[in-house]
């Protein structure tokens, strides 16, 4: 085990800004420093993924976000399989690359284009909302994925994002039971 991350007596540590740096898995599976925060990082690490939608956004169409979301997580696969495993831990909270790309994907689908600035942001205010009550919460189907998807290697790395895919999921359901009443 690594000592920058594993105290003496093998128990996990929060990790640092010299463990953020110490590997290229480490920046992108911590949010580039959002899972830092020592307060709801998963908070941090989804208000980051919405002040970087609002802005890739611009330059984004259809195909390049469909080939963005699945390249980031298959790079964040790989990255939060080895910050577990750095961090001795299944699914520690630092690891915030789950949010990020799961918040992308609802924000992908809720955010209408050509509608005005201010229904937009109150449309994705909503999505932030629905999507943290769904992760922190944990409710039916989140709570389940979250419980059935934890271990070693290949299982514990998708173990990291499934209880956010099924979060994104509840989320987007949300919505579109909203537009359809």
């Amino acid at each position: 085990m690594n000592a920058v991350t594993v105290t003496a007596a093998g128990a996990p540590v929060r990790p640092d800004a010299r463990f953020l740096w110490s590997h290229p898995a480490h920046l992108v599976s911590l949010g580039f420093g959002c899972g830092l925060s020592p307060v709801a990082p998963g908070t941090v690490g989804t208000l980051w993924a919405w002040l970087s939608f609002v802005v890739l956004d611009r330059w984004l169409g259809d195909l390049q976000w469909a080939v963005l979301l699945g390249v980031a997580l298959l790079v964040g696969l790989w990255a939060g399989q080895m910050t577990a495993r750095r961090l001795a831990q299944h699914d520690p909270s630092p690891i915030v690359w789950d949010e990020i790309i799961c918040f992308w994907w609802v924000l992908w689908f809720v955010t209408p284009a050509h509608v005005s600035v201010g229904s937009v942001l109150w449309t994705q205010a909503a999505a932030f909302a629905w999507f943290r009550f769904f992760d922190a919460v944990k409710p039916g189907p989140v709570g389940w994925a979250d419980r059935r998807f934890k271990g070693e290697g290949w299982r514990g790395a998708f173990g990291i994002y499934v209880d956010d895919i099924v979060a994104a999921f509840c989320t987007l359901l949300v919505f579109a039971l909203w537009r359809a009443w």
